[in-house]
């Protein structure tokens, strides 16, 4: 049975007398299989430290990463729950000592094989190649050049200004989405995006509404963070340019896999001109978002 994945194909495979597994399928050229075996160590060193994740099966041979033919796959046990919810302070907080415990073994040791996320690899690089494929329509490409440009400059200067950042192994795609609770409290169920970062990354998407909501919703998982791993709070100013980011390398993403048909199918808004005209729009109110972030860090921290 097809599951839910766009960037991989995913399958439930049912198991005469057992339980059914997960097949994962990976995108070919995404990942080196170095870096696909990165992610599975990364996940069963914090399964082999009672961290709730779901780590790939081994064999015999202690493999993860299987080859057939061209394919590439890995298999997991199957792992259900409900959806994380955010709106649950009790859920953010134990979110918190998640996450704090996911980064203080993330900080034993670096990545070697996967990408490091900055405003290179996040901004630069697919804001290249959405102009170098042709995606922005010829009328607005000037205005989008001009914006996505200046918000880059000022991303620059956000990541300069926070100061010496510790940039250790994240989930990297740490959204409700990817975080299932059951009885026993959470897991997560997804590390194809784990990479080199910083820590606010895998804490900014979880939170969401206005100031005050967000205050208290950061409040509380960083209550929960801090039993397990110090919080550099100076990261909190970066929140506005890892949002920019995600939407400049988002887009990017659609654009590298339009041509797999699954994408036009489930993303039809995509590449429409109303779609680029509202990234316009967004990525202006992110040149405002930014332009406050930076007068804040001038504050003194509480």
């Amino acid at each position: 049975m097809a599951l839910n994945s766009y960037e991989n194909r995913v399958y439930q495979v049912g198991i005469e007398d057992a339980a059914p597994v997960i097949a994962k399928f990976y995108r070919p050229l995404r990942w080196s299989d170095e870096a696909i075996v990165e992610e599975h160590q990364f996940a069963m060193e914090l399964a082999d430290r009672d961290i709730p994740v779901v780590p790939p099966l081994r064999l015999s041979s202690g493999e993860t990463l299987h080859h057939y033919q061209d394919f590439r796959f890995a298999i997991f046990p199957r792992k259900g729950g409900r959806s994380l919810e955010l709106d649950n302070l009790e859920h953010l907080e134990w979110m918190g000592r998640f996450i704090g415990r996911v980064h203080a073994v993330g900080a034993t040791k670096p990545f070697f094989h996967r990408i490091q996320l900055d405003v290179q690899t996040y901004g630069y690089t697919p804001y290249q190649f959405l102009i170098a494929e042709g995606f922005i329509p010829l009328e607005l490409q000037h205005n989008f050049c001009l914006i996505v440009e200046t918000l880059l400059k000022k991303i620059e200067q956000c990541f300069k200004d926070v100061g010496p950042i510790n940039y250790i192994r994240l989930h990297g795609d740490c959204h409700a989405g990817n975080v299932l609770w059951s009885d026993s409290g959470l897991h997560i169920v997804d590390l194809d995006d784990c990479l080199m970062g910083p820590a606010i990354q895998d804490i900014w998407m979880l939170v969401s509404g206005n100031q005050e909501q967000v205050e208290v919703q950061l409040e509380r998982i960083l209550y929960g963070y801090g039993e397990f791993y110090d919080f550099n709070i100076r990261e909190l100013h970066l929140i506005e340019a890892l949002r920019t980011l995600r939407m400049i390398y988002y887009a990017g993403w659609l654009a590298k896999r339009w041509e797999d048909p699954a994408f036009p199918l489930n993303f039809p808004w995509f590449n429409t001109p109303r779609y680029w005209q509202d990234q316009l729009h967004h990525l202006q109110e992110q040149l405002d978002l930014l332009d406050l972030a930076l007068e804040n860090m001038n504050l003194p921290d509480e």
